[in-house]
């Protein structure tokens, strides 16, 4: 399989404070990534040089086989074949545009409606990835109006609407109450075990939010990776304990993780 994404010796820093810090981390075709670790770890630096959207200050960084930065690179070519789903997407989109409209726009590279036509193909497109999510009885309702779940379930399908090789999911179970995490988790499962999906890397804080088919994890301190490989073998109560810095208990319930602290003495 060759490399969906290759960092080698990176590090990003701003205002002498190194976000990463000689990172060297490869995904493969198929491959699914969970990347944990604490607030200002750095797993959102990860997400943008992921996304091409960041350069690294040293090292390099390889991208569906275009290095950043380098000779021939158009990173307005490369973007399209990436699919981001998250907070700052969300944010850039008007909130009067109906959730069809949200998702279509993404054909076009655009976040807003002109005067552009859609082809039959991008609107059936749009309304299969929609379906797919749980969000065909929403389709007229406004993005502004929706709840914070159902604004996750379209800003993926938005995120799949380019049929990208690489998706990128920054925390897409933030703000949602239990019900509408597992919905998501669920969702989200279900798209990580089908063998068509593109390559995944996927943002948390918390292993409860790892959907089944999820296939490997790297956890990230203070810029630096703690461990980085298979789910089975590296999400452990080590690991994460180094991770957030506290002893740490890791249970595998079925096709679940979820994580416990131990009780004080």
């Amino acid at each position: 399989m060759s490399d969906v994404l290759e960092l080698v010796d990176v590090s990003v820093v701003r205002d002498r404070r190194a976000l990463v810090d000689d990172v060297s981390w490869s995904v493969k075709e198929g491959e699914r990534w969970v990347i944990l670790g604490p607030n200002g770890a750095g797993k959102t630096t990860l997400l943008n040089l992921a996304s091409s959207y960041l350069f690294p200050s040293t090292g390099t960084a390889t991208i569906l086989g275009e290095q950043l930065g380098g000779v021939g690179t158009d990173v307005f070519e490369l973007r399209p074949r990436i699919g981001m789903a998250g907070v700052a997407m969300a944010d850039k989109l008007p909130k009067r545009q109906t959730v069809l409209q949200t998702v279509l726009t993404a054909a076009y590279g655009m976040t807003a409606t002109w005067h552009e036509n859609y082809e039959a193909v991008d609107e059936e497109r749009a309304r299969a990835f929609l379906d797919r999510l749980g969000m065909t009885e929403y389709l007229d309702r406004r993005f502004g109006t929706l709840s914070e779940g159902e604004r996750k379930r379209t800003l993926i399908a938005r995120a799949m609407m380019t049929d990208p090789e690489l998706l990128l999911l920054d925390e897409p179970a933030a703000g949602l109450d239990l019900g509408g995490r597992e919905d998501l988790v669920r969702r989200l499962g279900r798209l990580a075990r089908d063998p068509f999906a593109p390559s995944m890397i996927m943002v948390t804080h918390h292993v409860e939010e790892i959907a089944p088919g999820f296939t490997h994890v790297l956890m990230i301190r203070q810029g630096k990776i703690l461990a980085a490989g298979p789910m089975e073998t590296e999400l452990s109560s080590r690991n994460l304990s180094l991770c957030f810095g506290l002893p740490l208990i890791v249970e595998h319930t079925g096709d679940r993780y979820t994580a416990h602290g131990l009780p004080l003495s």
